[in-house]
């Protein structure tokens, strides 16, 4: 008997932000068949909400450093607004969707990041998914919506990379379903110019991945994204789709699949 097929779907700040995009999106994955669970991040916001605050966000090489004070702000913002933003959204869609952190049914378990040459405070690396659990919610029609936010099942919470944690979820779920991977962002997929909306890179694999890193053509912010879709794809991953709010629909050509 074939496994059937689970989507996850991380959607990015960009998307959140925007209203339009947001229900364009929604509304989109709301109609898609089949089981499916939605990562959010929401950095953005966080840095609104903790500039509100009085609080200055400090970033190193792209990645939010998390102090006591940031923990909760990220928790309140990720756990609390956006994820039951979506949630609410989802249910007006008919989408029986329920928002998630990883303390949730003990759903995501992590650790506090390691110290090396950078402290990045409460941060959080995966260690483990609950895959039973969320299998649970799946067979009962239910959706989940995870946000950035896990916990080290000692009491702290953690603020952990959110497409780390859709590749952490595809993956440990793949031993139950024939999983596929998508990163939802602002761009159609991977460019072969910035400058250029349209060059979208329509394939990468392995081996074409390394030349494009030589090249500068995948830098900055892509480089973690990408790591992460390739180690999707050697632990386990059926298939990985980079693109914009219209990679939902079944019509869109223009968006980046990766394979090894």
């Amino acid at each position: 008997m074939s496994k059937q097929t689970l989507k996850v779907v991380k959607i990015g700040g960009n998307v959140i932000n925007n209203e339009e995009a947001l229900f364009s999106f929604l509304k989109d994955f709301s109609e898609l068949e089949g089981p499916k669970i939605l990562v959010h991040g929401g950095g953005r916001k966080a840095t609104e909400v903790s500039s509100a605050m009085g609080l200055k966000p400090q970033m190193i090489n792209g990645r939010r450093v998390t102090d006591a004070a940031t923990v909760e702000v990220v928790t309140m913002v990720y756990a609390g607004l956006l994820n039951k933003k979506v949630t609410a959204k989802l249910q007006s869609l008919g989408c029986n969707a329920m928002g998630l952190s990883g303390a949730d049914a003990n759903c995501v378990l992590a650790h506090k990041r390691i110290v090396k040459d950078i402290d990045y405070g409460f941060a959080g690396d995966v260690d483990a998914i609950n895959s039973e659990i969320i299998d649970v919610l799946l067979k009962n029609n239910v959706t989940p919506v995870f946000c950035a936010i896990t916990h080290d099942k000692k009491g702290q919470l953690l603020n952990t990379n959110a497409d780390t944690i859709a590749s952490e979820v595809t993956i440990g779920m793949s031993k139950l379903y024939m999983t596929e991977l998508n990163f939802v962002f602002e761009l159609k997929g991977v460019l072969e110019s910035i400058d250029d909306k349209n060059s979208v890179i329509t394939e990468i694999n392995s081996k074409k991945y390394e030349q494009l890193l030589k090249q500068g053509i995948i830098a900055d912010g892509m480089i973690p994204k990408l790591h992460n879709c390739f180690n999707s794809l050697e632990k386990g991953v059926s298939k990985v789709k980079i693109g914009d709010v219209s990679l939902m629909k079944k019509s869109t050509k223009l968006y980046t699949t990766l394979s090894l």
